[in-house]
């Protein structure tokens, strides 16, 4: 393995596939349907926990962070394997406890150089970065260089869903039951993104065409040099991309374009029906 290894954790979305052939390590994150407990990715998959979730009568899914001692255990298996130093990539810490467990995780490990980096987001905002970051050491960076370009390219990565109701934000706790309530009784399809690290609806648009039209005009607004699509069940993702790509000034590299499917570890928040992207702006 590079002298540096890789850590993100299940609210990455990073597809199965790619965290092996990139050689990133995931830490789980723990899903719950009432008193049956799951870890994100190992005990259940993205397709089972989306039969689960949209089985008529099932129990809303939750979602809790992973534990420091899952962090640990990680970083020293990484090191076990060989490695020098860890870069672990986690979602934001306005969103999940996680990092503050990587940060535990760390510091039981006092003597080892682990850098733990606050993406402020989720899903393959995560993702990307993780995947930037293996780049990275497979061209034989530094722990130190890698974290540091990170944290300044974290200001370059933009989000935005188009979601089919905000019920299922409401549940999750991400948005107050008013907010849900005005926009149910409004009809809006909410489009959202995160900003420092929090969720908030960009905007409230009448009617799903026009939602995800905007949708495709926010993603676009700047050359794009990385494209993740994101999307739940029930969503057209295919032409998505394809409007994204189209659209985007200057067009995308055909090898920086992934579509991911969102899994257990942020799809509670999200619902059936939505589509999206993470863009990093190229620069």
């Amino acid at each position: 393995m590079p002298r540096v290894a890789i850590v993100t954790d299940s609210a990455s979305d990073l597809p199965p596939d790619v965290a092996r052939e990139t050689g990133i390590t995931v830490v789980p994150l723990i899903v719950s349907f009432g008193e049956e407990s799951f870890k994100a990715g190992v005990e259940l998959s993205t397709d089972a926990f989306w039969a689960r979730t949209l089985a008529p009568g099932a129990p809303f899914p939750t979602t809790a962070a992973a534990s420091p001692g899952d962090f640990h255990t990680t970083f020293q298996a990484c090191f076990d394997r060989g490695a020098d130093a860890i870069v672990s990539v986690n979602v934001g810490s306005e969103l999940s406890g996680t990092i503050k467990s990587a940060r535990i995780g760390r510091d039981m490990l006092p003597d080892r150089e682990i850098h733990v980096i606050d993406s402020r987001s989720a899903s393959m905002a995560v993702g990307m970065l993780a995947e930037m970051a293996a780049e990275m050491a497979a061209a034989g960076e530094t722990a130190s260089a890698i974290a540091a370009e990170l944290e300044r390219r974290i200001a370059d990565i933009d989000l935005y869903l188009t979601l089919d109701t905000l019920e299922y934000l409401k549940k999750g706790g991400r948005i107050s039951p008013a907010t849900a309530a005005i926009g149910g009784l409004l009809s809006f399809k909410p489009i959202i993104t995160v900003r420092e690290g929090k969720v908030e609806t960009a905007e409230r648009v009448r009617t799903r065409g026009r939602a995800i039209e905007r949708t495709i005009e926010l993603l676009t607004q700047h050359p794009i040099e990385r494209l993740a699509v994101l999307y739940t069940p029930g969503a057209e993702f295919e032409s998505f991309r394809d409007a994204v790509v189209a659209r985007a000034p200057g067009g995308v590299d055909p090898g920086r374009i992934s579509v991911a499917i969102v899994g257990p570890s942020v799809g509670p928040h999200l619902g059936p029906a939505c589509v999206g992207a993470v863009v990093l702006q190229r620069t």
